[in-house]
């Protein structure tokens, strides 16, 4: 272990949560740039068969703050940070920052992220990209329609970016939501997550965080499939648009309370 390891008195409420799935050999840096900012660190394979969940039991043995859950299939990232979620709440956490294991999110950020959390334990502190002039532009673009839809669907309650998955979430409120629901187990669950959590009115905190689009020579790893995942999306607005509907006047009440 590191001595900046060795340093870090490690949380008992809060934890960082690291879905993987076949990401490469990055997973490694992002969970050494993970333990260095906190302790602990929690990564659930999701089915991976690309030899890391080896990798990282190796990393384990080594490293008692960090923790290596491996799901037998791939499930999808709902239903692997699902999978931390339960275990974590069973081990007395409270809260956990969900970031990616491929290098986009920023470990920097983690401790800012956590202080806020900790000073806003009632709200989901949610990370607003920064994009590098590098970004995929399809990609940047793209999201402006998802988020126009979620500032629908939560009557304007202040979520900047609802795909961002660099994020801190109350533990109970959001596993309460997810055991509700068979959705947000795939790649619908970032921007689902957020409006079912302000729909229970979990306010949202927004900080700015950078986002990284590793090329496939840095060892950047993409499971998004412009078609299958835009579709998923569509359908997900489709149920979140009428669950506003339903939901209209207890909105209009929660929006006069916060004003």
């Amino acid at each position: 272990m590191t001595d900046a390891r060795a340093a870090l008195p490690p949380s008992t409420s809060h934890l960082v949560l690291i879905p993987s799935f076949n990401p490469g050999p990055a997973v490694y840096a992002t969970v050494r740039a993970a333990r260095a900012a906190w302790a602990p660190v929690w990564v659930v394979v999701d089915g991976s068969d690309d030899g890391t969940a080896q990798g990282l039991a190796e990393m384990a043995r080594d490293d008692p703050q960090l923790r290596v859950i491996v799901l037998p299939r791939n499930r999808g990232k709902g239903a692997a940070v699902l999978a931390g979620l339960d275990a974590a709440q069973a081990a007395g956490f409270s809260h956990a920052l969900t970031m990616d294991s491929d290098g986009q999110h920023p470990a920097e950020c983690i401790v800012p992220f956590m202080q806020a959390s900790l000073a806003h334990p009632q709200a989901m502190i949610l990370g607003r990209p920064v994009f590098a002039d590098d970004a995929p532009q399809l990609r940047v673009q793209g999201r402006r329609i998802s988020n126009a839809w979620t500032r629908l669907e939560t009557f304007g309650a202040g979520i900047a970016d609802s795909l961002y998955g660099f994020r801190v979430y109350p533990i109970p409120a959001l596993r309460a939501i997810m055991h509700r629901h068979a959705w947000m187990r795939r790649f619908d669950f970032d921007p689902e997550a957020v409006v079912r959590l302000s729909w229970a009115g979990v306010p949202a905190r927004n900080l700015p965080a950078p986002v990284r689009y590793l090329q496939a020579h840095e060892g950047g790893v993409s499971h998004f499939r412009y078609v299958r995942d835009n579709l998923l999306l569509t359908w997900m607005h489709m149920r979140l648009l009428l669950g506003f509907a339903l939901r209209l006047p207890r909105l209009l009440r929660l929006r006069s309370c916060r004003r």
